[in-house]
């Protein structure tokens, strides 16, 4: 008897140390699954402190409402608010208004999606280029593997025929604000 009971004690602390193991390694899993990140992307990250990104400053722009809006619908704002960096050539709503009618309205569908995208990443070099920095004839590749061709002429840039008429530094890149919007072949 005198064995058995030795033999008890070492089987239930056993048991017991077990059992607690168990318990932190529930905890852990626990605490794991508490503290993993939510499924929005680099947008969903609150900073008022830093410089505004390429989609904060085009949000902030009354007169970028339609490309954020496009952005939006081609679900390209956690890509562009990314650390880039990016030169953005950034149509305003009058050279989106310039398309033929419904135009616009057609991209904006779930369908269209895939065309959107396209013609949005046409708008976008990897890479920070400022306005100095163009040459007449120079040819960018874009995002969507598309060229566009710029233009420099008596101080006056353009890119692919489009006038550049302002150029704002941003922390991921730059935005060159557009007259027209630039078509893929």
């Amino acid at each position: 008897m005198k064995r058995i009971l030795p033999m008890a004690v070492v089987i239930a602390a056993g048991a017991m140390l077990a059992a607690c193991n168990s318990s932190e390694q529930q905890a852990t899993t626990t605490e794991v699954q508490h503290e993993a990140p939510a499924t929005a992307g680099q947008s969903a990250v609150q900073d008022d402190e830093s410089q505004k990104n390429v989609v904060q400053v085009a949000a902030s722009s009354p007169d970028h409402t339609t490309l954020v809006t496009a952005v939006q619908k081609a679900e390209l704002v956690d890509v562009l608010t990314n650390a880039g960096p990016f030169t953005v050539f950034a149509p305003t709503n009058e050279a989106f208004a310039q398309l033929p009618a419904g135009t616009v309205e057609g991209l904006l569908k779930p369908e269209k999606r895939s065309d959107l995208r396209n013609i949005l990443q046409y708008h976008v070099y990897v890479g920070v280029l400022n306005a100095d920095s163009f040459e007449d004839g120079q040819s960018l590749g874009q995002v969507n593997g598309g060229r566009v061709t710029m233009g420099v002429k008596d101080g006056k840039v353009t890119v692919n025929g489009a006038n550049i008429v302002a150029s704002i530094p941003t922390s991921n890149g730059v935005i060159h604000v557009i007259d027209k919007v630039l078509l893929p072949q």
